[in-house]
């Protein structure tokens, strides 16, 4: 039954495949906001540097207008000052890690009055504040020791902000930068973008003002960085190509891989569908076999096209040969049986007991056949399990005895001592009682037989020969074909040596017969168990 279900090629599910693995990198950046961050951290260092700035410049503005005791009243810094002569501040904002923190208040009304020197200093560098924020669009503020903003860009002069987070450190002496939500009133029209997580934060960073150990004042700058789409704009038609030449690229592999694999896979499809349509040798190596698993897949395909003719030569030729081999005493019987029942009446006693005594011969035939045709497909279908051994030295002397016993002349080589084989014992009685068995009825009361065994290599070799007359040539090619036999009249099947064969290529081993001036010899080989030897 077809299954008609629809199924993707293979190309397209590499294809798919590529394109989702040149994704995973781009959705890596994307979730752990890896570049957004980079652009967070870039308007953070902007901001420090320009803080840096504006902070040298009030500071020397605040020392060239305050009276000589003035610095000693301004508060000591509560982190204490690094005597290096290098001090950079470093970025170090990550939009992954870093709380953001609500918008910034507005300022409220101070308890006290501002600090005097910084008051008087604070307002000309207003315009210096206003002048730069055109170019840089940062919000600017400078504050005093206490908190209060003495310049700003924005109309907020006079008010207190000693409580936000960043300007409250500063004001200790510690730089400090953080992330806070942009206010709604600031982007109000804009388009927003979902995109991107940057467009709603603020960097806000603090600087102290310190000469010495004393905390003059602090700058507040904030801003909002570049939004991902924004960084991305810029670069929009080399990432169109980029992506383009990745596509590209994924396609093509996917394509090539396609057809390294598919091409192969649809050659076998074809040459399955050439077999169950009853074509013969139709599974053939593959031509195209660009990998190891292709080549061993056709490999195996091959062997296992080329086992399944040759069982089914085997089962077709087998049925032929039982058809044969029934036939003939089937025939018998049954003409056997419409004599006895036309004639019975009229039938002399002695004809009436010849034809009974060739219906049990016939019947007799019949079973035989049918026990030596159970007996060769258990040898066909023997399994062994790789545990079999078998001692030569305890397995034959007393087989031979037991055929000495029966008249048949019997001489026996010194063997090797200790030599066991990979095989099961009944295996090797088999083989021995048959071989010995046809020398009885066919080499004749005179014969002698001659049993040698030796090693030879990873095998042990056992030979059975006879002097008696042979077997001509013409037969010789014949010996192990199934049903072949000489002795037919005397009960013979012709399944004797199939049988032996079949059951020796379970464990590996062979049994031939060899070229002989007299007589007929047989040579078998069995694996050796090397572990016993040894």
């Amino acid at each position: 039954m077809t299954d008609r279900r629809w199924r993707p090629r293979l190309l397209t599910m590499l294809l798919a495949v590529n394109v989702a693995l040149l994704a995973l990198p781009l959705a890596g950046i994307w979730f752990l906001r890896v570049y957004e961050s980079a652009l967070v951290r870039q308007t953070e260092s902007e901001l420090i540097g320009q803080a840096a700035l504006i902070a040298a410049q009030f500071r020397a503005a605040w020392l060239a207008a305050a009276p000589p005791e003035a610095l000693s009243q301004q508060p000591q810094a509560q982190r204490a000052p690094s005597e290096d002569r290098w001090q950079p501040i470093p970025a170090s904002l990550d939009l992954a890690d870093d709380p953001i923190l609500p918008p910034a208040p507005d300022g409220v009304p101070p308890g006290v009055p501002p600090e005097p020197v910084a008051l008087r200093v604070g307002p000309p560098l207003r315009d210096v504040l206003l002048a730069a924020q055109r170019h840089t669009l940062a919000g600017m503020q400078i504050v005093d020791a206490r908190g209060i903003v003495v310049a700003s860009t924005e109309d907020d002069e006079g008010g207190s902000l000693a409580a936000l987070q960043e300007l409250a450190e500063a004001l200790r002496g510690a730089p400090t930068s953080v992330l806070r939500e942009r206010p709604a009133e600031s982007y109000a029209g804009l388009p927003a973008w979902p995109f991107s997580r940057v467009g709603g934060v603020r960097v806000h960073v603090a600087i102290p003002v310190i000469d010495g150990d004393r905390i003059l004042g602090a700058v507040l700058l904030r801003r909002t960085p570049r939004t991902l789409i924004q960084a991305l704009y810029g670069k929009r038609y080399h990432l169109v190509a980029l992506g383009a030449l990745l596509l590209l690229v994924g396609g093509a592999l996917a394509t090539f891989t396609a057809l390294t694999v598919s091409r192969p896979v649809r050659g076998a499809v074809e040459q399955a569908r050439r077999v169950a349509a009853g074509e013969r040798g139709a599974v053939q190596p593959l031509p195209h076999r660009y990998t190891r698993e292709v080549a061993e897949l056709s490999a195996s395909l091959a062997t296992m096209a080329q086992t399944l003719e040759h069982r089914a030569d085997y089962i077709r030729d087998f049925a032929a040969e039982i058809g044969h081999e029934f036939k003939t005493p089937l025939a018998a019987m049954r003409g056997t049986v419409e004599l006895l029942r036309d004639d019975v009446a009229a039938m002399a006693p002695e004809d009436r007991d010849r034809f009974l005594d060739n219906l049990a011969g016939d019947i007799e035939r019949l079973e035989r056949l049918t026990r030596r045709l159970l007996d060769l497909a258990r040898a066909d279908a023997l399994r062994p399990t790789g545990e079999e051994r078998a001692a030569l030295d305890t397995i034959i002397p007393p087989l031979v005895e037991r055929y000495r016993s029966k008249g048949l002349q019997i001489a026996v080589e010194a063997p090797a001592a200790g030599l066991v084989a990979q095989a099961d014992a009944d295996s090797i009685v088999a083989m021995l009682t048959n071989l010995l068995d046809n020398v009885r009825q066919h080499a004749g009361p005179d014969a002698t037989v001659h049993v040698a065994w030796r090693t030879q290599g990873p095998v042990i070799v056992l030979t059975v020969a006879d002097d008696g007359p042979g077997i001509s040539a013409g037969n010789q090619a014949r010996v192990f074909d199934r049903f072949f036999t000489t002795a037919r009249d005397g009960g013979g099947t012709g399944l004797g040596l199939p049988i032996v064969r079949s059951r020796l290529a379970a464990f590996g081993g062979t049994i031939r017969l060899l070229p002989s001036d007299r007589g007929a010899a047989f040579e078998v080989t069995l694996p050796l168990d090397t572990g016993a030897a040894a």
